[in-house]
């Protein structure tokens, strides 16, 4: 399996909102935050903390979540942080066993390739495709991802 850091991304500036968004929740939980990711199409903001810091961020009972949710008018997922893309794909896939991942890259259009166990492909693609577009989306601003497969 080829290892891909973060850091290879063309885009891996953080614009004034994302420093916002970021400062907002480690101003409020104390939580190391590496990025805030908005998703406009899901109206959602997905924040990456340290593996240290994801009960803190998202606090006793998601108070943290609920509180950030309001304050912002958005839904608020946390998700562990990782500098590899496999380790980043299973942190985005909780509850999935994630079997294998496959990096390729064809034509400058890099998919990653998920093999999860068949019973729970469903869960891995979520409602109405939920999850792989949060996977797509946090994989592009990390890694240069344009597709993302479940298999």
């Amino acid at each position: 399996m080829k290892r891909v850091a973060v850091g290879e991304n063309k885009s891996d500036r953080i614009g004034l909102e994302e420093l916002r968004y970021i400062s907002l929740l480690q101003d409020l939980t104390g939580a190391m935050v590496y990025r805030a990711l908005e998703d406009d199409n899901d109206n959602r903001i997905i924040y990456l903390v340290d593996k240290n810091d994801v009960g803190k961020a998202i606090g006793k009972d998601g108070r943290n979540v609920k509180m950030l949710s309001k304050m912002l008018n958005k839904n608020v997922e946390i998700v562990e942080y990782a500098n590899e893309i496999d380790n980043m794909v299973s942190n985005l896939l909780t509850g999935v066993t994630v079997l294998k991942v496959e990096v390729t890259e064809r034509d400058g259009l890099k998919t990653v390739y998920v093999k999860v166990k068949d019973d729970e492909k469903g869960k891995a693609i979520g409602k109405d495709g939920r999850n792989v577009r949060r996977a797509r989306l946090v994989l592009n601003r990390l890694f240069n991802v344009d597709r993302v497969v479940i298999r």
